[in-house]
This record gives structure tokens, sequence and C-alpha cells, in this order.
């Protein structure tokens, strides 16, 4: 099973409009259109019901105390952790491709609803809900799709892994809040194939 976007090659910058946030000159960033990427797949494997779709930055800081800090910068030194941007199961077996925007073309605030548009998807919560937990103005649960939007004054470029897997059931088994963590642990034993894509950000005009 291959995994691709029109959006962005692997290995490759991911653009700004599919981000949370771009580079602001002025302010260090400024807000973006956070428009979910396109993806498509195929070489599917025979006996396939369903697919689920997870995206993770594996290098968010473990430690908040330097982020977006004026005169301080996030070493790349720093033990990274899982930053989750999109869980989204029940996809039909016969889909192969998510347009672009179709499941986030703007910042909510307070995040989106979990039923995902079209055909009994799903959607999951992303780190987001956990990130804004604190603020009066953004806290809620954030279901689906959420851009990058790494520390500006980090020295590493973040990564941000799409993967693809193709299940031999039709609905996976999680209910309520769905973590990618829940995910990760539904579809074990179920996974007949899995697909990644890979694209990089950053907000530090020294890294980009």
């Amino acid at each position: 099973m291959k995994l691709t976007s029109q959006n962005f090659t692997d290995g490759a910058p991911i653009p700004g409009e599919f981000a949370f946030a771009v580079a602001d000159d002025k302010n260090h960033l400024a807000l973006s259109n956070n428009k979910n990427p396109h993806l498509a797949w195929d070489d599917v494997p025979a006996g396939t019901k369903s697919f689920v779709l997870l995206c993770h930055d594996p290098d968010a800081p473990c430690s908040t105390d330097d982020v977006n800090q004026e005169g301080r910068q996030v070493a790349a030194s720093l033990p990274r952790v899982n930053f989750t941007h999109w869980v989204l199961i029940d996809i039909p077996a016969d889909a192969r491709a998510i347009a672009a925007g179709s499941h986030s073309a703007q910042i909510t605030a307070r995040g989106k609803p979990a039923q995902a548009p079209g055909k009994g998807m799903r959607h999951g919560i992303n780190d987001y809900t956990s990130w804004f937990s604190g603020d009066e103005q953004m806290n809620g649960d954030y279901y689906g799709y959420d851009g990058p939007c790494p520390p500006w004054n980090d020295e590493l470029a973040h990564r941000y892994i799409f993967t693809l897997y193709a299940l031999d059931t039709a609905r996976l088994n999680v209910e309520g809040k769905i973590y990618r963590d829940d995910v990760l642990a539904a579809i074990d034993g179920h996974v007949l194939a899995q697909a990644s894509l890979i694209g990089s950000y950053s907000l530090n005009p020294a890294v980009r």
C-alpha cells in the first residue's frame, strides 16, 4: 500500500495553508488556513473492510519551559514526545482519497465535532485539546485535523507522520472520546497493511 499527497512529497515541507500557523516577521507567527492536506492511496490488500488514518508529530518538546519565549531557544537536543494532529477512523473500504480541506478548512475555536463528513467516518481527539485546556478563548475538545504549529523558537524542524492502516474490520471497537492510543490498541491484530507519508514544518526562520 502506498500513501501520497498532491500537496507535498514524502520528506518535503508541508505548505503553510495546511498548518495551524505560518511564520510572521513581526509576531513570529500568524494563524493560517488550517486545511487538511489531500491524501490518496492505492495497492489496497484484499479483505480490507475499512481504513484508519493517524497523524502525529514525534518532535514535540517534552518541556514547555522555553517554548515561544523571547531570547530563548528550544534546544534540538531536548527529549521529544508525540503530539497527535489527526485521528480518523471507519474510513470506508472503497475510499481511495481524502480531498484537501474536506475535514478542516479553518481554525475553529473550541474545536470541531466528532462526526467526520461522509459515510460514517469518525474523528478522534487531537492534542490541541490538552494544549488549549487552560485558555478561556480556545479550550474545548479538538476532534479531527488541526495542522502544524511547532514552537517558533525550536531549533528542530518537526516531522508530521501521516499513517494509513488497512483493517479487516468495518467499524473500530472504540467509543466516546477517542484518542490515538485507543486506536492503536483497537487496531492491534486487525492491520492488513499500512503506509506512511512524512512532511516537515518549522516556524523558526533559522531552520526553515
